[in-house]
């Protein structure tokens, strides 16, 4: 268990960081998958057909089972599990289907910003009724011309002198749940600058725009928030006036982490189908599942799989024991924009991992992935939203690469190894935080990183974001008691790849970034002198992996 309030970029050989649950963990996935298969699975069709009045009664059976309050405090009606229960319970939601999106922004951004920003008194009025499923929450930060720009707001709020009230009018765009929200989070510009803003769905003013005709997550609302000359009262300031920008990046941060957990849901269901139908499928008198090129298809989607649960259940380890470190709500918030990038990594790693792996179960199912009537053809409409929202991808690799360099310039020890853990560390990691160290030293001899252009800050997120999931999956497979010979050899996997690509993204700014051509090639030179493991056998590696997923008829914690 990481133990020190200092500040580490990557998870250190101190963390336990496990993906076995416990006894009232299992129970929570029980009553989860349960309420999935009964109540939100066979319902898909009516959400996708805009049933909005199913949509809040699931809210509200889900708030029954206790399962919107898991990061909100007792006092309040929640239950205060923290982030490993609430990524959770956001894991295994992931497999209804847009239902997900629905519940995840209702807990997440509709719901944190109350937690973490708000009076006593606000949060004693909107907490319980989000908890409980009464009310559903949703958060407006988009507009028109705001998107990856997002605190570029056009939304106005201004200070009537003679009421003292605000008065709101803009347009959000794109908000989720936006038809059967009760409760919006807005964010609009002041003479002091950004700031939070809570309205409510029947105040004067406020409307919803037409249903946006998406390309999947059919059965979540999105629509336009009008806000048209909306009255507020200082109490429904959230957070300070002008710090709005505090609450959304924060407020968003957590979101990644939450929408990583529910892609690993989704990834896992896509497994599980997809193994389903290769043993049911035959082709030359054989099992699809019985063709290698098949089985190293499955193993490469278990290995996406693995490595974007370990990060996500890391990262929510390290913010549960922030949380532990910083009881007070001020030193919190202090230090928890120190995680934007552990959030980041996730968001960025999940979600391109389920596109990768909803992309391989389409081709497995061949032509039949492609037909509604199979389940894999909606899940790879749904998937692709994930590298849109709550950031780009683009824009969150620019955020793992600034946030890095902004806490590398105030530390550098923030990446650095003692002696103990570079014996026993795994030298593929090892040698991949020297390569980072070497680019860092190049940036330092040659130039600012800020004054680079963005593809070498995207290299150097990709670097970043590398090693620290093979810290995750080598800390995990360490730490994990159940099916821990698998997971050794995925974690081993990943690691060895996992390098290979660090190597190649460290050359290539190396190759950009330095100008001298001794001093380069001095460089390169030294890279190829790195002592590495014997190469192993990764195709006899990824049959066994892909017995063992086959054995089980899909994923196994």
């Amino acid at each position: 268990m990481e133990t020190t309030k200092k500040h580490t970029l990557f998870p250190n050989e101190q963390s336990v960081m496990s993906v076995d649950l416990h006894d009232e963990e299992k129970l929570i996935a029980k009553t989860i998958d349960k309420f999935i298969q009964e109540q939100v699975a066979p319902t898909i069709t009516k959400l996708e057909s805009y049933d909005y009045e199913l949509a809040k009664k699931l809210f509200r059976d889900a708030g029954d089972l206790g399962l919107l309050g898991a990061e909100v405090p007792e006092e309040y009606g929640g239950m205060e599990l923290g982030k490993k229960a609430a990524g959770l319970i956001a894991e295994r939601i992931g497999y209804g289907a847009s239902f997900s999106v629905s519940f995840n922004i209702h807990t997440g951004v509709g719901t944190l910003p109350y937690v973490y920003f708000g009076t006593p008194e606000q949060k004693e009025q909107y907490l319980p009724k989000l908890v409980s499923g009464e009310w559903v929450g949703a958060y407006a930060l988009t507009e028109p011309n705001a998107g990856s720009d997002a605190l570029a707001s056009e939304t106005s709020a201004v200070l009537d002198e003679q009421s003292g009230e605000w008065v709101l009018n803009g347009e959000k765009q794109w908000i989720t749940n936006a038809h059967i929200a009760s409760v919006f989070v807005v964010f609009a510009k002041t003479d002091s600058g950004i700031t939070a803003f809570i309205v409510e769905r029947s105040m004067p003013g406020v409307s919803i725009g037409l249903e946006e005709k998406k390309m999947g997550i059919k059965g979540s609302s999105t629509a336009t928030l009008i806000l048209d000359n909306v009255m507020l009262t200082t109490d429904q300031v959230l957070g300070q006036v002008g710090k709005g920008h505090s609450v959304a990046l924060n407020i968003l941060n957590l979101a990644r982490l939450k929408l990583a957990f529910a892609n690993v849901g989704t990834a896992k269901q896509a497994l599980s189908l997809t193994v389903n139908y290769g043993k049911e499928r035959k082709q030359f008198n054989q099992e699809l599942v019985q063709f290698t090129m098949i089985q190293e298809k499955l193993a490469n989607m278990t290995l996406a799989i693995f490595a974007s649960e370990c990060a996500a259940y890391a990262t929510a380890n390290r913010l549960d024991n922030l949380h532990t470190n910083f009881s007070k709500q001020e030193d919190l918030l202090g230090h928890l924009s120190n995680y934007a990038i552990d959030c980041s990594i996730n968001k960025v790693y999940a979600s391109e991992a389920l596109d990768f792996v909803v992309d391989e179960a389409v081709q497995i199912h061949g032509g039949y992935g492609y037909m509604q009537e199979y389940e894999v053809e909606r899940l790879y409409r749904d998937a692709r939203i994930n590298r849109l929202f709550e950031g780009t991808s683009e824009i969150n690799r620019l955020t793992i690469a600034k946030s890095f360099l902004k806490l590398y310039r105030k530390d550098k020890s923030i990446i650095q190894l003692d002696e103990q853990q570079k014996q026993s560390g795994n030298l593929f990691v090892h040698n991949s935080r020297n390569l980072l160290n070497m680019i860092l030293k190049a940036f330092s001899n040659e130039c600012d990183v800020r004054q680079q252009d963005q593809e070498i800050q995207r290299m150097l997120a990709d670097v970043i974001k590398e090693i620290y999931v093979m810290k995750c999956v080598q800390l995990t497979a360490q730490a994990t008691k159940s099916n821990q010979g698998i997971k050794e050899t995925m974690a081993g996997v990943l690691c060895e790849e996992g390098y290979l690509r660090v190597e190649r993204n460290a050359l290539a700014i190396i190759s950009s970034v330095v100008s001298d051509e001794a001093e380069k090639q001095a460089v390169l030179d030294e890279i190829k002198g790195f002592a590495l493991p014997v190469y192993s056998n990764l195709i006899a590696k990824k049959r066994k992996i892909a017995m063992e997923v086959i054995s089980n008829n899909g994923y196994k914690k």
